[in-house]
């Protein structure tokens, strides 16, 4: 079992940065990978963001690649998002979830999710 809670966002204005955290308890295997993903009003959960717990290989959806950088803190248990250049279309719920699958964009492949975070980027 994983648990995760998650922290950082909030309400900010366009052109901001904002730093996700992510902390994770419970047995996190070597063979694991984080990943966050976010649901505006009205829509699905997108993938936006993973990265493999070992060796630290990285994946990012189109809409944020060059802005949010993934990270993690084995010694820690922790990951995060950095996310500069915040845009409008970035106002979702965060989630934060632990799978099997490196870099998958499905949430099927994810078994343990955070609780959400709310980020707000206002024009």
């Amino acid at each position: 079992q994983v648990q995760l809670v998650g922290s950082g966002g909030g309400l900010v204005q366009t052109g901001a940065s904002l730093r996700l955290s992510c902390a994770a308890s419970g047995r996190i295997l070597d063979s694991h990978s984080m990943a966050w993903f976010r649901q505006a009003a009205g829509e699905e959960r997108n993938f936006v963001s993973a990265i493999t717990w070992v060796g630290g290989t990285e994946w990012y959806a189109d809409s944020v690649k060059g802005r949010f950088t993934i990270s993690r803190d084995r010694a820690q248990n922790m990951l995060y998002l950095q996310m500069n250049n915040l845009k409008p279309d970035d106002t979702a719920v965060y989630y934060c979830a632990v799978g099997w699958i490196p870099g998958s964009k499905e949430t099927r492949f994810y078994d343990y999710w955070g609780q959400g975070i709310q980020v707000t980027v206002a024009t």
